[in-house]
């Protein structure tokens, strides 16, 4: 079946996400978290065909409110195509383009006072929602960062896929900019293991450091736990200077 996704026709099948067809379309769909439904990038407005996906989930429901289901809003990562027909939406950035480039002054103040409604009223919803699916286990934290490594790759080749297709003459190294672009998906990985030891040696340098002084000052006499005062033993027992004392 055919689905439009900001006017673009793109192949889909029933029982796809719509955020699946969108990546294998090449249609912009935002995925920042990969598909976890925290961050409703992937929200999008049904047009056409709301019969034809599923109900919305417990994850919509505590990150959408009423004003924006009535407007047909969805989370497409969350939202799965169930029956065969036209089913037509927008992405909210397509959205706002069209609302701005329109010169339309009140449906942006429309559009910005029900986005701020949805921030004020369902922010508590949504933070109850992900410590609920993180304490059931339906929310794995080591998951959901590989989820949104894929995220970042796939709009790294979103962009360049887009570029090439808006200027064909830019034919040049795609592989290469394809790389670089998803360049932040192995940094992010690296940082997320980072090198333990160097951390450790560094923090072993300063203890070290700090009881070499203490042991300087105290002549010895005083240590941290777990380190030697060498400086204060050959201080012990190095003589600086022999003085007699004579008493009268």
């Amino acid at each position: 079946m055919i689905i439009y996704i900001n006017d673009k026709p793109c192949e889909a099948e029933t029982g796809s996400l719509l955020l699946h067809a969108a990546q294998h379309n090449n249609a912009h769909i935002g995925c920042i978290c990969g598909g976890n439904g925290i961050c409703q990038s992937c929200f999008v407005y049904v047009k056409e065909g709301a019969e034809l996906l599923s109900p919305p989930s417990e994850e919509e429901k505590a990150f959408i409110s009423d004003k924006l289901f009535q407007e047909g809003g969805r989370l497409a990562c969350q939202t799965v195509i169930t029956g065969e027909g036209t089913i037509r939406v927008l992405t909210r950035a397509e959205n706002l383009r069209r609302i701005v480039l329109g010169l339309n002054v009140p449906g942006f103040i429309t559009y910005a006072q029900t986005i701020g409604y949805n921030v004020v009223t369902k922010l508590p919803n949504g933070a109850a929602n992900l410590v609920s699916r993180v304490r059931e286990g339906r929310l794995n934290p080591v998951d959901s960062i590989g989820k949104i490594g894929g995220g970042l790759r796939y709009g790294a080749g979103l962009a360049v896929h887009t570029v090439m297709e808006t200027l064909p003459v830019l034919q040049a190294p795609v592989s290469l900019v394809s790389g670089v672009l998803q360049g932040p998906v192995s940094f992010i990985s690296g940082a997320l293991q980072a090198p333990v030891s160097l951390i450790s040696g560094a923090a072993s340098g300063i203890v070290n450091a700090a009881s070499g002084l203490l042991c300087t000052i105290s002549g010895g006499r005083i240590t941290l736990p777990g380190t030697t005062c060498q400086s204060g033993t050959a201080q012990q027992t190095k003589a600086v200077e022999n003085v007699t004392i004579t008493v009268k």
